[in-house]
């Protein structure tokens, strides 16, 4: 039996939390409580698979489990099936994880969502801050879409 976090079964199904608490009530979703001990509710993953939003893969499935684990590699690629999929809610879900641990691709992927408003309000300003930070942390394309940014400020001043 394979559990996952309800934050990651929500951004899997879309469910709202009351979705997920009207159905746990009603059995049709299975859960248990973290055995750590501090009370958080864990979804049986078998129970939520034929209501997924994106296609997964078996494979997938190992993916889904290290990005809940918190690992930041995981959550930048499951984000990106996400994207694939055009849902662009959980994608974002999972880069701003993924960011947040300073991983460079998935800031990168989120300064694109916000300068192309894809799943976000467009946000030049936070598309420009992920993208350095991205740059700073050694991220090649990232770096290279800001040296062109600055090539053409530079060209632009000197008309």
């Amino acid at each position: 039996m394979e559990l996952i976090s309800l934050a990651a079964a929500i951004t899997l199904t879309e469910w709202s939390e009351r979705t997920f608490w009207r159905r746990f009530a009603d059995g049709s979703v299975k859960r248990e409580l973290e055995s750590s001990g501090n009370g958080k509710s864990m979804v049986h993953l078998e129970s939520i698979k034929a209501h997924m939003a994106i296609p997964l893969a078996p494979e997938d499935l190992a993916l889904v489990r290290q990005a809940d684990r918190g690992e930041a590699a995981a959550q930048s690629d499951l984000a990106l099936l996400f994207l694939a999929a055009g849902k662009t809610r959980g994608a974002i879900y999972w880069l701003e994880l993924a960011a947040r641990q300073d991983y460079a691709d998935a800031m990168h992927w989120l300064a694109r969502c916000y300068l192309d408003g894809n799943g976000v309000a467009p946000d030049e300003y936070l598309g420009l801050m992920w993208l350095s930070k991205a740059a700073a942390h050694g991220h090649r394309i990232s770096q290279g879409q800001l040296q062109v940014m600055r090539d053409r400020f530079t060209v632009a001043d000197a008309e």
